[in-house]
């Protein structure tokens, strides 16, 4: 199995309800994507500070899985209109477990 953990700090221009547009345009991707096993995603809850604002943690059956949902359209125009317009710092990592 594959677990993408990815963390943003976002800038000031994103608000809680565009917040809540990205996590709900994620999960309804969820069901076409084969190989998905958990989708989790949400703001930190603020109890260290300096800690980035934002997770996404996703588990996948393998590498072919993950790399079909990195690639794929529904899933690259989220982040081209919801993610990317509004991220300062952005951290992500792939491990096997």
């Amino acid at each position: 199995m594959i677990r993408h953990v990815v963390l943003f700090t976002w800038d000031e221009e994103m608000t809680d309800e565009l917040e809540r547009q990205f996590v709900a345009e994620l999960t309804a991707l969820g069901p076409e994507l084969k190989g998905l096993r958990a989708y989790h995603a949400g703001r930190d809850v603020g109890l260290v500070e300096g800690n980035f604002d934002f997770a996404v943690v996703a588990d996948f059956e393998d590498a072919a899985s993950y790399l079909a949902y990195r690639d794929h359209p529904g899933h690259q125009d989220i982040i081209a209109r919801l993610s990317r317009p509004h991220t300062k710092t952005r951290a992500a990592v792939q491990y096997e477990f």
